[in-house]
């Protein structure tokens, strides 16, 4: 494909994804007050996680939308004197981001259900606190423009336990008490994780397999959306 036309569909993607999310998150934040009872605190916990999500991607994202309007995707600036890749700044804030995303999605699934910590709850949001630490080591290089292997599969797995295992703790729960809502949810995780691991196993190899993370981004969208309707929007007493 054109390089030209890739870079204008990814920015015209970026731009409505950025809306997007933005969209549903100021309307989940104003329409909040009228939550059921029953369902307030599950959907605070979920407007949390989608705040992190939309401010870490507004980095990732929207820096890839000012390298490509500014016509270098190798742009840098300079931060505390050292400088950084715009590209690397975005993939720091959205690691991050996306870590705390998946830790708040814990105690989501432990207010929806009525669950108690366990063991392997705090085994999600171990890995999640050492993907944290792990990515403050130096040899991260989140200047550059292309994630270094083999770290970044390193902190890569980290997430891979965050999500693998909350997609358990989902479907155990969802299709035991027959919640349709957390059964999408659920679903939609999978569909994330498996666009998502390619890109963590070949992009380096393979650039065009990145293009994997436009279904991966949709999935997120869609996670937001059942959540809407399925807590915000939810009539059932």
């Amino acid at each position: 494909m054109n390089p030209n036309v890739t870079a204008i569909f990814e920015t015209v993607f970026n731009v409505v994804y950025l809306l997007t999310v933005w969209y549903l998150v100021i309307l989940m934040a104003v329409k909040l007050p009228k939550v059921q009872a029953k369902n307030k605190t599950v959907a605070g916990l979920v407007l949390l996680a989608f705040v992190l999500l939309a401010a870490g991607d507004t980095g990732h994202v929207g820096f890839r939308v000012a390298a490509h309007l500014l016509g270098d995707l190798n742009k840098t600036v300079s931060v505390f004197g050292s400088p950084m890749s715009l590209l690397g700044i975005g993939m720091l804030t959205t690691a991050y981001t996306v870590t705390l995303f998946y830790m708040v999605f814990v105690y989501v699934w432990q207010e929806r259900f009525n669950q108690k910590a366990t063991w392997f709850t705090w085994l999600l949001l171990a890995a999640g606190v050492a993907r944290l630490i792990f990515m403050a080591l130096p040899a991260n290089d989140w200047g550059n423009t292309v994630p270094p292997q083999p770290v970044s599969l390193y902190r890569n797995i980290f997430l891979m336990v965050q999500g693998v295992g909350l997609i358990w703790l989902i479907f155990t729960s969802a299709y035991k008490a027959n919640d349709n809502t957390f059964k999408w949810i659920g679903w939609m995780v999978v569909v994330s994780y498996a666009f998502y691991t390619p890109v963590i196993l070949f992009a380096q190899q393979i650039p065009v397999i990145g293009m994997l993370m436009i279904p991966k981004t949709i999935a997120y969208v869609a996670i937001a959306i059942f959540a809407y309707f399925g807590l915000w929007k939810s009539k059932k007493a």
